[in-house]
């Protein structure tokens, strides 16, 4: 039998059955599709033994394969992760309901009514690297926004994400709902990725979970809308009427309270007038932390201590230690820093001036743009959106954080009386 012929026939009929599902979803209660989550949730508690034994496996072919230790860390499961992941879909759960809610009713004049209704996009397909656990989230942010969905994981997760999707599978079934609600692509073979992205006729938008190579690979490839973003270059600017403290605070923590998240500060900027002032506190703390400092020519005479940034330094998402610092003489010159260098991500500005920071909420164009607070809060959690799916850079449906809201669109209804169009 032909490999890639058989595959294309497995994946359509993913697709096949997901867009059956949706519409049975759909015609689901809210009480539902809550309900189904929490089946989901007590299914993976009572599968501990089942879900390790198949981790198991993917770690050992992790070791065995050469898989970095990091990467390890992500893939391996254990009961405290397991009890995580059931404690994230009970709080999905418990999350207010988008699904039919109407706004922006308003009568016409000629006597009908006009609004707008929250509904589901329809089929969602995630893409995401080794981490079983998104298996569960991604799962659950789709199914209480009334979305079926199709999963593919890393192929270093493939008996784990197996496991964790008979477990999905079987508690929707007892919950009433059509098991094809949730599907999980079997095949380890990357040609699935291609035609996933490629089923505009089953799949309505798709959603990668990883690095730059594979949001840009899928945003390539994609003949299906992308909900993305490349990367995470997230600044900093202590502006001229900042106030030292707060300078000092946000700086540091948007740096340092996690390194490892596209929401991590990347480069600060800091005004000429305040750079002798605030740059050596804000640098003590990052020696303390072990940050490596890379600044211009400016921030080394201030800080001896910090290595000469290149081109590609401003650029850089780190995801480490690392910050590379500017001194700027002006706010415009700052703004123009982040228009050229930034990702559209989360910027912030320090200052006490009002006309200062609503200037600089109108001319930085990103998904989260933020005054005197730090980086760190551009998440679905902080925002008051419970999970995410991620972090949508685009510009179209989706921005910023995606949560439940991000994976409903709306539509226009009318209620009218007989009304008829003269």
């Amino acid at each position: 039998m032909d490999q890639a012929v058989d595959l294309q026939s497995y994946m359509r009929g993913l697709g096949t059955r997901a867009r059956a599902a949706s519409r049975k979803l759909a015609a689901c209660s809210s009480a539902q599709r809550s309900d189904a989550l929490l089946t989901i949730a007590n299914k993976l508690e009572d599968s501990v033994d089942v879900l390790l034994e198949a981790n198991a496996k993917d770690v050992a072919n992790g070791e065995a394969n050469g898989l970095a230790p990091a990467l390890q860390d992500r893939l391996a499961l254990n009961p405290a992760r397991i009890a995580t992941m059931a404690a994230g879909l009970r709080e999905i759960a418990a999350l207010p309901d988008p699904i039919g809610e109407i706004t922006e009713l308003r009568y016409r004049p000629t006597g009908i009514q006009v609004g707008r209704m929250r509904v589901p996009l329809g089929v969602v397909g995630i893409i995401y690297e080794s981490r079983p656990n998104v298996t569960a989230d991604a799962a659950g942010l789709c199914l209480k926004s009334g979305n079926a969905t199709i999963l593919r994981g890393g192929s270093e997760a493939s008996h784990s994400n197996q496991a964790i999707a008979i477990c999905i599978r079987a508690a929707l079934q007892e919950a009433g709902l059509p098991g094809d609600v949730v599907q999980v692509v079997e095949p380890t073979d990357r040609s699935a990725v291609s035609m996933l992205v490629a089923m505009d006729e089953f799949v309505d938008v798709i959603v990668p979970r990883g690095g730059k190579g594979l949001i840009e690979l899928i945003s390539n490839d994609a003949r299906v809308p992308v909900i993305k973003h490349l990367h995470g270059v997230c600044h900093v600017f202590v502006d001229d009427d900042a106030d030292t403290q707060k300078a000092v605070d946000v700086a540091v923590n948007s740096k340092t309270q996690r390194y490892g998240t596209c929401n991590t500060l990347e480069t600060l900027l800091v005004a000429e007038s305040r750079a002798e002032e605030v740059l050596p506190l804000i640098a003590e703390h990052y020696r303390t932390a072990g940050v490596e400092m890379r600044g211009c020519e400016r921030t080394q005479a201030v800080l001896s201590d910090a290595g000469a940034a290149t081109e590609e330094d401003w650029h850089e998402e780190y995801l480490a230690p690392i910050i590379s610092i500017r001194v700027v003489p002006d706010y415009d010159t700052a703004v123009d820093h982040i228009a050229a260098y930034g990702s559209q991500h989360t910027d912030a500005i320090i200052t006490e001036n009002f006309a200062t920071a609503r200037r600089f909420l109108a001319d930085v164009d990103s998904s989260s743009v933020m005054v005197n607070a730090s980086t760190r809060f551009a998440d679905g959690f902080e925002y008051g959106l419970g999970a995410e799916i991620g972090i949508s850079t685009d510009k179209i449906h989706a921005r910023g954080p995606v949560g439940i809201e991000g994976l409903t669109s709306q539509k226009f209804v009318v209620f009218g009386d007989g009304h008829v169009r003269n």
